[in-house]
């Protein structure tokens, strides 16, 4: 072997020892943020789902109710770790990852689970994933075009009465409410089946804006490659 090969040689092999210890710092870096406390909360909601599932599996009172709190409790944590993560500056790659995954995971799981139980037509469930998987795709597609589509009031709606739709849709039941100077008899499952509508109507609304929007910045990125 030539001196010109062995120099070569060692090169290549001084690049690939470089490369390396990048990959071992990436695998490092991304350890450190899977574990630090918002993400942690984030997979929390994930690692509650298979218990959220089970308690709607049998749909009694008593566990319609604890599944109405196991899913209020992760609808309060995704507020929870966004919140901690902007304060404490912890926003992180898998962050940005997981807490969609999450919220679609646990969401889609419990109307899923509301079909089955007969508490929710299946078209209602039908538009919402399909509304998701649209948006998501749009967004997918802006991002790969250097776009970026802001979330208007209007998802913001959506997403909070999908959310207090779905407790309710737990409950199911109906059940006292004390109101300190009289009772109230609430049927959880219409109350639920009116905030499920509502976000329904707000899902395709909120679509259509995206939508909407997309296609104004396509025309603005043509009209500005136009005129250059």
């Amino acid at each position: 072997m030539d001196r010109a090969t062995r120099k070569r040689h060692k090169k290549e092999d001084r690049q690939r020892k470089r490369e390396e210890r990048r990959a071992r710092r990436r695998a490092s870096v991304l350890v450190k943020e899977i574990w630090n406390f918002p993400n942690m909360l984030t997979m929390g909601r994930i690692v509650v789902i298979p218990l959220f599932v089970w308690f709607t599996y049998d749909a009694d009172p008593l566990y319609s109710m604890l599944a109405a709190v196991v899913f209020t409790l992760a609808a309060v944590t995704d507020v929870v770790d966004g919140m901690l993560a902007r304060r404490w500056n912890l926003v992180t790659v898998v962050g940005k990852f997981l807490d969609p995954l999450a919220d679609k995971l646990i969401v889609m799981s419990a109307l899923v689970m509301m079909t089955r139980l007969g508490r929710v037509p299946a078209w209602i469930v039908i538009v919402l994933l399909a509304r998701e998987f649209i948006v998501t795709g749009l967004r997918q597609i802006a991002a790969s075009e250097g776009m970026v589509i802001a979330a208007g009031q209007e998802g913001k709606w959506k997403t909070s009465l999908q959310l207090c739709g779905i407790i309710a849709l737990c409950v199911h039941y109906v059940h006292p409410l004390d109101l300190i100077w009289w009772t109230l008899e609430v049927d959880y499952n219409l109350v639920g089946k009116v905030l499920i509508y509502l976000s329904t109507a707000f899902s395709v609304w909120s679509a259509a804006v995206y939508f909407r929007s997309f296609l104004s910045m396509l025309d603005k990125r043509a009209a500005g490659a136009a005129q250059g």
